[in-house]
């Protein structure tokens, strides 16, 4: 087998260009024919907590931002009508500008990446650079900047990601596995790392006594109704908790089932996330190993990515699966508890990870 040379490599993608001049990009037209909103946002609300889509609602109408955050089926719409070069990628599927942030590593470092994967899926790389650059312009106009101001950050975001590909092209394997961005080098970020959880204390120092209250000898998580509550009576998942358990710690490594194995459960909530995912189901699980040894974790649904419509189905029959997979992938370092499962009496599938592990946004 012939190894392409870098500079073969670099000639096959300037090549793509007169297939997909960079000019074609900056062009697009609302399709009408099929590009129904109301209906592609209603589809979105299949299978979700039919109490919960006026939440989900009312927060896309906070503002032009918060509908676009809501909407990605609406803009997958949209992405799937615009010139790719045939290169695919894997995909983050909702890369807007709040889908970034700060959190610790398994070292308790604290870096800077994507931090949402509900859509990931193998797709045109272009998708997740167009999205993110028009959250920039969205979120610009929603905060009244003057249009230069809107243009300079959108192409400084462009520009940015050039940049980085260029410094990355002539890397090997290996060492551009290893990259990444660590929080103290985005200045935005002094004043989070300044006010975050100092990364060498475990999140749930924080968390335990502002989400648990002691009832009796035990422990129970707050109720926070509409927002976070105990599930009702006719809630199937808690018969099938145990099970659900068993399953995702067979998606662990090892070393991380015998950690996990020092944890009892010991309650669980209902949580409302998110704007996109309101109404998906979400729970939160408190475990505990000592009288103060608490670990959070959170187990979200995950249903078919929006891109699979225009991008073809995913390779895993479980989207909780997807998810992580596509999260390992994609992040420079991931959870050590980020694992999958699912319900099947109930055919749905979830992700879970630590709540809120020192993340900074």
């Amino acid at each position: 087998m012939k190894i392409p040379t870098f500079e073969a490599q670099v000639a096959a993608g300037k090549a793509l260009r007169s297939k997909v001049p960079r000019a074609s990009h900056g062009e697009w037209r609302a399709r009408r024919k099929g590009r129904d909103v109301v209906a592609l946002i209603k589809a979105a609300n299949r299978r979700r907590i039919p109490t919960l889509v006026p939440i989900r609602y009312a927060r896309m109408l906070h503002s032009p931002f918060a509908f676009f955050r809501g909407a990605a089926e609406v803009m997958a719409f949209d992405l799937a009508r615009t010139p790719v070069t045939g290169i695919r990628v894997q995909a983050c599927g909702d890369a807007h500008l709040l889908n970034f942030g700060g959190f610790a590593t398994p070292e308790r470092h604290l870096v800077f990446d994507v931090n949402d994967f509900d859509e990931t899926l193998p797709a045109p790389w272009e998708w997740d650079l167009k999205r993110l650059t028009a959250s920039l312009a969205v979120a610009a106009r929603g905060l009244k900047l003057a249009k230069a101001r809107a243009t300079e950050a959108v192409l400084a975001a462009a520009g940015a990601y050039r940049a980085a590909m260029a410094s990355y092209a002539p890397m090997g394997a290996v060492e551009r596995w290893y990259q990444r961005i660590d929080a103290s080098q985005v200045p935005e970020l002094h004043l989070a790392l300044r006010t975050a959880e100092a990364p060498a204390h475990p999140v749930t120092a924080h968390l335990f006594p502002k989400f648990t209250d002691a009832i009796g000898a035990e422990r129970r998580i707050r109720d926070e109704p509409p927002l976070v509550y105990h599930p009702r009576k006719n809630d199937r998942m808690v018969d099938y908790l145990r099970q659900f358990l068993v399953r995702y710690r067979q998606t662990l490594l090892e070393d991380r089932r015998r950690l996990l194995d020092r944890y009892q459960l010991v309650d669980v909530v209902l949580k409302v996330v998110g704007v996109g995912s309101v109404g998906r189901h979400c729970y939160v699980a408190l475990l505990m190993a000592g009288e103060h040894d608490a670990l959070f974790l959170q187990a979200k649904e995950a249903a078919a990515s929006v891109l699979e419509p225009y991008a073809g189905r995913s390779r895993h029959a479980n989207h909780g699966q997807r998810v992580v997979e596509g999260q390992r992938l994609m992040q420079s370092a991931s959870d050590i508890f980020l694992g999958w499962s699912s319900i099947r009496a109930l055919g749905r599938d979830f992700y879970i990870r630590q709540l809120r592990d020192c993340k900074t946004a």
